[in-house]
């Protein structure tokens, strides 16, 4: 396309009116064609204008004023997109939402600016914006940016979301970009050292066999013979939050790497152990940025009628390397590591032009120790806990809160931490420990003031306790990991998990029919003192398949007390780590199950991480009043039935059980 000589107009920094129309400007520019970062503009061609960022490494074409990501060209590659895509399903934003919040389903949605603007532009950098204004399906004002710096293998992306006074109401589930990249080129999908593989194609998961649920595939008809026979899902490559900073795809020829760069979970939702997608077959490129995965309706963000709300998601940066046709192309990863590394160190950024981002001087630190009282003389420091700051709300709130921004770090083995770069505001300080139950909440409301930094000193967290433990099953860690996770059936595996570390296993398809296949007849068993928790309870409290459909189960925790103490309370502990659509139901010494259980849930849990492969949910933790009228002096046993349901995925998973005595001695 010709570009006319440059025109001098007012109007150019405006771009694009709010109606979505290109102001009438017979031009096509390109400012500074000197400098390092380039930004061109060109008017209507097949009715799309088109916006082109580029530095000398990378070019990014964006259609105006919509805001889609239609063109990546770097490395050799025109497009690393899927050019055979219509210009809305290359490069994207999209939101679940409905303006119905009592409903039970969302819309997918793209979220389509309706204006272009100019932010700011130089030698150096150049940023971008397209606004889409609030519409009766999407009552939110959206503002997405983007922005190129000089002599960066890549772009950023980030987004104000905005709520002024007097919308409807709105429930939003899920917010995300998505990058469909050219599946003839990238083939190798890279999440962690250890997931990294060849990808089946598009075409291979439609000749394939569909399963349970519409996200797993059996190969059966691969084109790569190496991946028949293999199970394809979106979920086995799901990660926490907190590991989830890097993440993509490499084509061998040319060797191009394709990368999402997230240097931080500020406004990502659930905390740091919240679990989300990644990348999968397409080839699909995924920043999640909000969503309910691996929790349900709990994190739902619902709205009310007139309510403000104000949030800027990002930045995070698409990160684009390459080598000689001569070297590994599986060395891009470890080139990509360090391109993270490097990002994580430069947050915040400096760069974004929006007032909604503050810089580092106009952020506050906290620091201190946590120590843990477990009901003995002497505190310990909280080796590795987990700390951080989210809004103020009650005990554990943190999991559950969604509107905010939450700043969370890993204590050292002191119990020492530093949570940096904090957002102006009022937080509550939370956190947990490995290796005890329940939830820490320091007892005042804390204000981050720009600048300033606050020394907590040491604080002490007192888990639930209400007696001596006569005996325990796990490690309470908020995980089913170290429980027996079977071998899967040999028919729906998918090789990458099967190797000598084990941490990985649960991944795998189909395993909560591995325990009808162990337990064909008489449900779990576990004798407390013989039993090994590590191979003898199963990692999910799952149903029994019976023909089509699936009946409730019933475990049993068989136990010796010496001595009872007549008119005193006793404690059964109970950290789930996950549910779905469960009711766990306790009974004490009754197999009978139409007696009236001691203690039930009822019905709780919307986590799906039976379905989804993972190996937790929301914790939940339950502290149950065991009355000393109903033990035996002798042999015992705790009936624990999972009541609900006929569906595979309905269950819980216990992350620690534990038996306390009276406060009192006997």
């Amino acid at each position: 396309m010709r570009c006319p000589a440059l025109v001098k107009d007012e109007r150019i920094g405006q771009g694009l009116g709010a109606s979505g129309q290109l102001f009438l400007l017979p031009i096509c520019f390109r400012m500074k064609l000197f400098g390092p970062v380039k930004l061109a503009l060109f008017p209507p061609f097949m009715g799309v204008a088109r916006v082109v960022m580029e530095n000398g490494k990378v070019e990014v074409t964006l259609a105006a004023p919509e805001g889609l990501v239609t063109g990546i060209r770097y490395g050799g590659l025109d497009n690393l997109l899927d050019a055979s895509n219509k210009d809305s399903n290359r490069g994207y934003w999209d939101i679940s939402s409905t303006t119905k919040v009592d409903g039970d389903n969302t819309a997918q949605l793209r979220l389509v600016g309706a204006s272009f603007k100019i932010i700011s532009y130089s030698d150096d950098m150049a940023e971008i914006s397209f606004v889409a204004p609030p519409t009766q399906l999407i009552p939110l004002h959206v503002d997405h940016r983007y922005v190129m710096l000089r002599g960066s293998s890549g772009f950023y992306s980030y987004s104000i979301f905005e709520r002024p006074l007097g919308l409807p109401p709105l429930r939003i589930d899920q917010i995300r970009t998505v990058f469909k990249l050219d599946s003839g080129k990238f083939r190798y999908m890279a999440v962690s050292d250890r997931i990294q593989r060849i990808m089946p194609t598009p075409q291979d998961r439609i000749n394939g066999q569909p399963l349970a649920f519409k996200e797993a595939v059996l190969l059966t008809n691969s084109t790569n013979h190496r991946l028949r026979g293999e199970v394809d899902d979106k979920y086995q490559y799901s990660c926490e939050d907190k590991d989830n900073k890097l993440h993509g795809w490499i084509s061998f020829d040319p060797p191009v790497g394709v990368w999402i760069i997230t240097p931080t979970d500020e406004f990502r939702m659930g905390g740091p152990h919240k679990q989300d997608l990644t990348a999968h077959v397409g080839p699909t490129l995924l920043a999640m940025l909000h969503s309910t995965h691996y929790a349900g309706k709990n994190l739902s963000m619902i709205f009310k009628s007139g309510e403000p709300w104000n949030k800027v998601f990002g930045p995070y940066f698409v990160h684009l390397n390459s080598f000689t046709p001569k070297a590994d192309p599986r060395t891009l990863w470890t080139s990509a590591k360090a391109q993270m590394v490097e990002e994580v160190n430069k947050w915040p950024y400096s760069f974004p032009s929006s007032n909604d981002f503050p810089k580092a001087n106009l952020r506050g630190l906290v620091k201190g120790r946590l120590l843990v009282n477990d009901s003995s003389k002497v505190a310990i420091p909280a080796a590795y806990a987990w700390v951080g700051l989210a809004a103020p709300g009650e005990v554990g709130w943190w999991q559950h809160e969604v509107k905010g921004y939450q700043f969370w770090t890993k204590a050292d083995a002191n119990g020492s931490f530093v949570i940096k770069n904090v957002r102006a505001g009022k937080y509550s300080l939370y956190g947990w420990a490995p290796g005890f139950i329940g939830d820490y909440k320091y007892s005042q409301d804390i204000a981050i003031i720009p600048g300033k930094q606050i020394e907590m000193g040491e604080v002490v967290y007192m888990p639930p306790r209400n007696g001596p433990t006569l005996w325990e099953i796990g490690f309470p860690d908020r995980t089913a990991q170290e429980f027996f996770i079977p071998d899967p059936n040999p028919k729906f595996i998918n090789r990458l998990f099967i190797h000598d570390n084990t941490s990985d296993k649960y991944r795998q398809y189909g395993l909560w029919d591995r325990y009808t296949d162990l337990y064909p007849k008489q449900d779990l068993i576990y004798t407390v003192g013989a039993s090994d928790f590590r191979k003898d309870w199963f990692y999910a409290h799952v149903l029994r398949k019976s023909g089509d459909t699936y009946k409730p189960t019933t475990w049993q925790i068989r136990f010796s007390l010496t001595q009872i103490a007549p008119n005193t309370t006793y404690t059964l502990q109970i950290a789930l780590a996950s549910a779905a659509q469960a009711e766990l139901q306790v009974r004490i010494n009754s197999p009978d199950l139409n007696a009236r259980p001691v203690f039930t849930t009822k019905l709780i849990g919307n986590d799906n991480a039976i379905a989804r492969h993972g190996i937790h949910g929301l914790y939940k933790l339950y502290s149950i009043q065991v009355s000393s009228s109903l033990l035996n002096h002798g042999d015992n046993i705790i009936y624990l039935t999972q009541s609900r349901g006929i569906q595979f995925y309905r269950g819980v998973m216990y992350d620690y059980l534990r038996l306390e005595g009276p406060s009192s001695p006997i």
